[in-house]
């Protein structure tokens, strides 16, 4: 008999993958494309159809004949993961009722500071494990139906893994660990919370019911034949989802996410206190629920990635060949001027100071990526004093790649692991896929991941330390 194969697709900000993955957990084929934004002045933003395009392309380019060894056998289970915070409206017909704005977007800062003052900022806090910013969901849906009248046609939310199982057939269900970066659910009672639903403005019904990662929500009807009456499942929030996939989703764990955002997660026991989630994001990072079921989640993260790469925009570094060249000359000049600074790290305006002489291109370079460790230090500092020391550091994704990072993340975090996965999020998605069809028990129960050690030789000076006694949420 043919061998049966898990799909898993991660719907993330610059590109969407996809993966064909054994039930023993070796991926076998791998696809991506373009996640298709329109830019516009405050960001970016989509129609939802596009998040559906990009996945079947992901899909359709993995099982190719380009994409490696033949496809021998069913699809039995496809499993979808995705950013959070951006999401879909749709109308009382489903047809989706206004454009979906990127997570990143600046859009909804007035009616954030409008959340806060009509539920209380602490309260809010404490509730979600969210700061009121204008990255929730619930903020962006608030301006969409102040500013796009279209929008108030608008009865149900989901989030973009959830638009997209549903549009290959799946049932409409919220996953917990996407719905606690709504700011619409009480994380603690794992409700949806009546005071901020009705401060959007939606109408009753709005939110779906909650599931969980790993339930089987429909079988795929629609869209992709190729694996039709396969079961779907919604994977979760990418993070999350990746941790899973790179093995690192254990007690002790901590992932280090390494995209277009950078984020770092670890697993949490409820009950969890008022006064450890406040703390929580008073020093950047979050507290929702995980993928995994039963467990909260500890998640700070900033856009680490996307301020990589406007930095190798601003040195004229954007192609492969030059973005090499400029690491490959931060590594012969080890121990070199660390006086350059990066300030406001991640954020919409950044500046590098301590200019003197004439720096080279690499010290510039040299300098954000320090500033990105740094951060992600800062983080992690937060995540261990809320639930104790880190026993085993995973790092994975586009990023970890970079020569410079890797070392300069040895030199400031200490040893480190490598899981031998080429796509994380999707293989993560694809093996949750697997237990909604019934292959694993539990979803702690999966199949295992190599590893590699990273860096252990360390030629890069740790520079003086800057991390900022708080980290800005956003």
């Amino acid at each position: 008999m043919p061998a049966e194969l898990l799909l898993g697709i991660d719907a993330g900000t610059t590109y969407t993958k996809a993966a064909l993955v054994t039930p023993d957990g070796i991926e076998r084929r791998h696809g991506r494309a373009r996640t298709p934004w329109h830019p516009v002045p405050t960001g970016a933003e989509m129609d939802p159809a596009g998040f559906v395009d990009a996945a079947l392309e992901a899909v359709r380019t993995a099982l190719g004949p380009e994409a490696g060894a033949p496809v021998d056998g069913p699809i039995v289970a496809v499993g979808v993961t995705s950013m959070a915070e951006t999401g879909v409206l749709l109308d009382r017909d489903g047809a989706p009722a206004a454009p979906c704005i990127a997570w990143h977007d600046t859009r909804g800062g007035a009616e954030a500071d409008d959340l806060a003052g009509a539920v209380g900022a602490p309260d809010f806090t404490a509730r979600t494990g969210l700061p009121p910013s204008r990255l929730c969901s619930a903020v962006k849906l608030r301006w969409l139906r102040d500013n796009m009248e279209e929008s108030r046609r608008g009865v149900r939310w989901l989030n973009v893994a959830e638009w997209i199982v549903h549009s290959l057939g799946g049932d409409q269900v919220a996953d917990p660990s996407l719905a606690s970066r709504t700011g619409m659910l009480d994380a603690g009672r794992g409700a949806w919370w009546d005071d901020v639903l009705r401060w959007t403005g939606a109408p009753p019904g709005l939110m779906a019911d909650l599931g969980e990662a790993g339930a089987p929500v429909g079988r795929v009807t629609r869209l992709l034949p190729e694996a039709g009456g396969a079961v779907l499942s919604v994977a979760g929030h990418d993070h999350l989802c990746a941790a899973v996939g790179a093995g690192a989703a254990g007690p002790g764990d901590t992932f280090n996410s390494c995209g277009t955002a950078e984020a770092y997660v670890r697993q949490l026991k409820p009950p969890v206190e008022d006064d450890v989630v406040l703390k929580a994001v008073e020093g950047g990072v979050c507290v929702g629920c995980h993928v995994i079921p039963g467990w909260r989640a500890l998640m700070g993260g900033f856009s680490a990635g996307a301020t990589l790469q406007r930095f190798l925009s601003l040195l004229g570094a954007g192609e492969e060949a030059a973005r090499a060249a400029l690491e490959t000359a931060v590594l012969e000049t080890a121990g070199g001027r660390t006086d350059l600074r990066v300030e406001g790290v991640g954020e919409e305006h950044m500046a590098l100071t301590g200019i003197t002489g004439e720096p080279s291109p690499a010290a510039v370079w040299r300098a954000v990526t320090a500033a990105v460790v740094e951060r992600g230090a800062g983080i992690l500092a937060t995540i261990e004093a809320a639930a104790g020391p880190t026993e085993r550091l995973v790092v994975g994704g586009g990023w970890s790649r970079s020569p410079v990072l890797r070392r300069l993340k040895a030199a400031r975090l200490g040893p480190f692991l490598e899981p031998q996965v080429k796509e994380a999020g999707a293989r993560g998605a694809a093996l949750i896929a697997g237990r909604a069809a019934g292959l694993y028990p539990t979803l702690t129960e999966l199949p295992s991941v190599t590893y590699a050690e990273g860096v252990p030789d360390v030629h890069i000076s740790r520079p003086p330390s800057t991390r900022p006694d708080k980290v800005d949420p956003k």
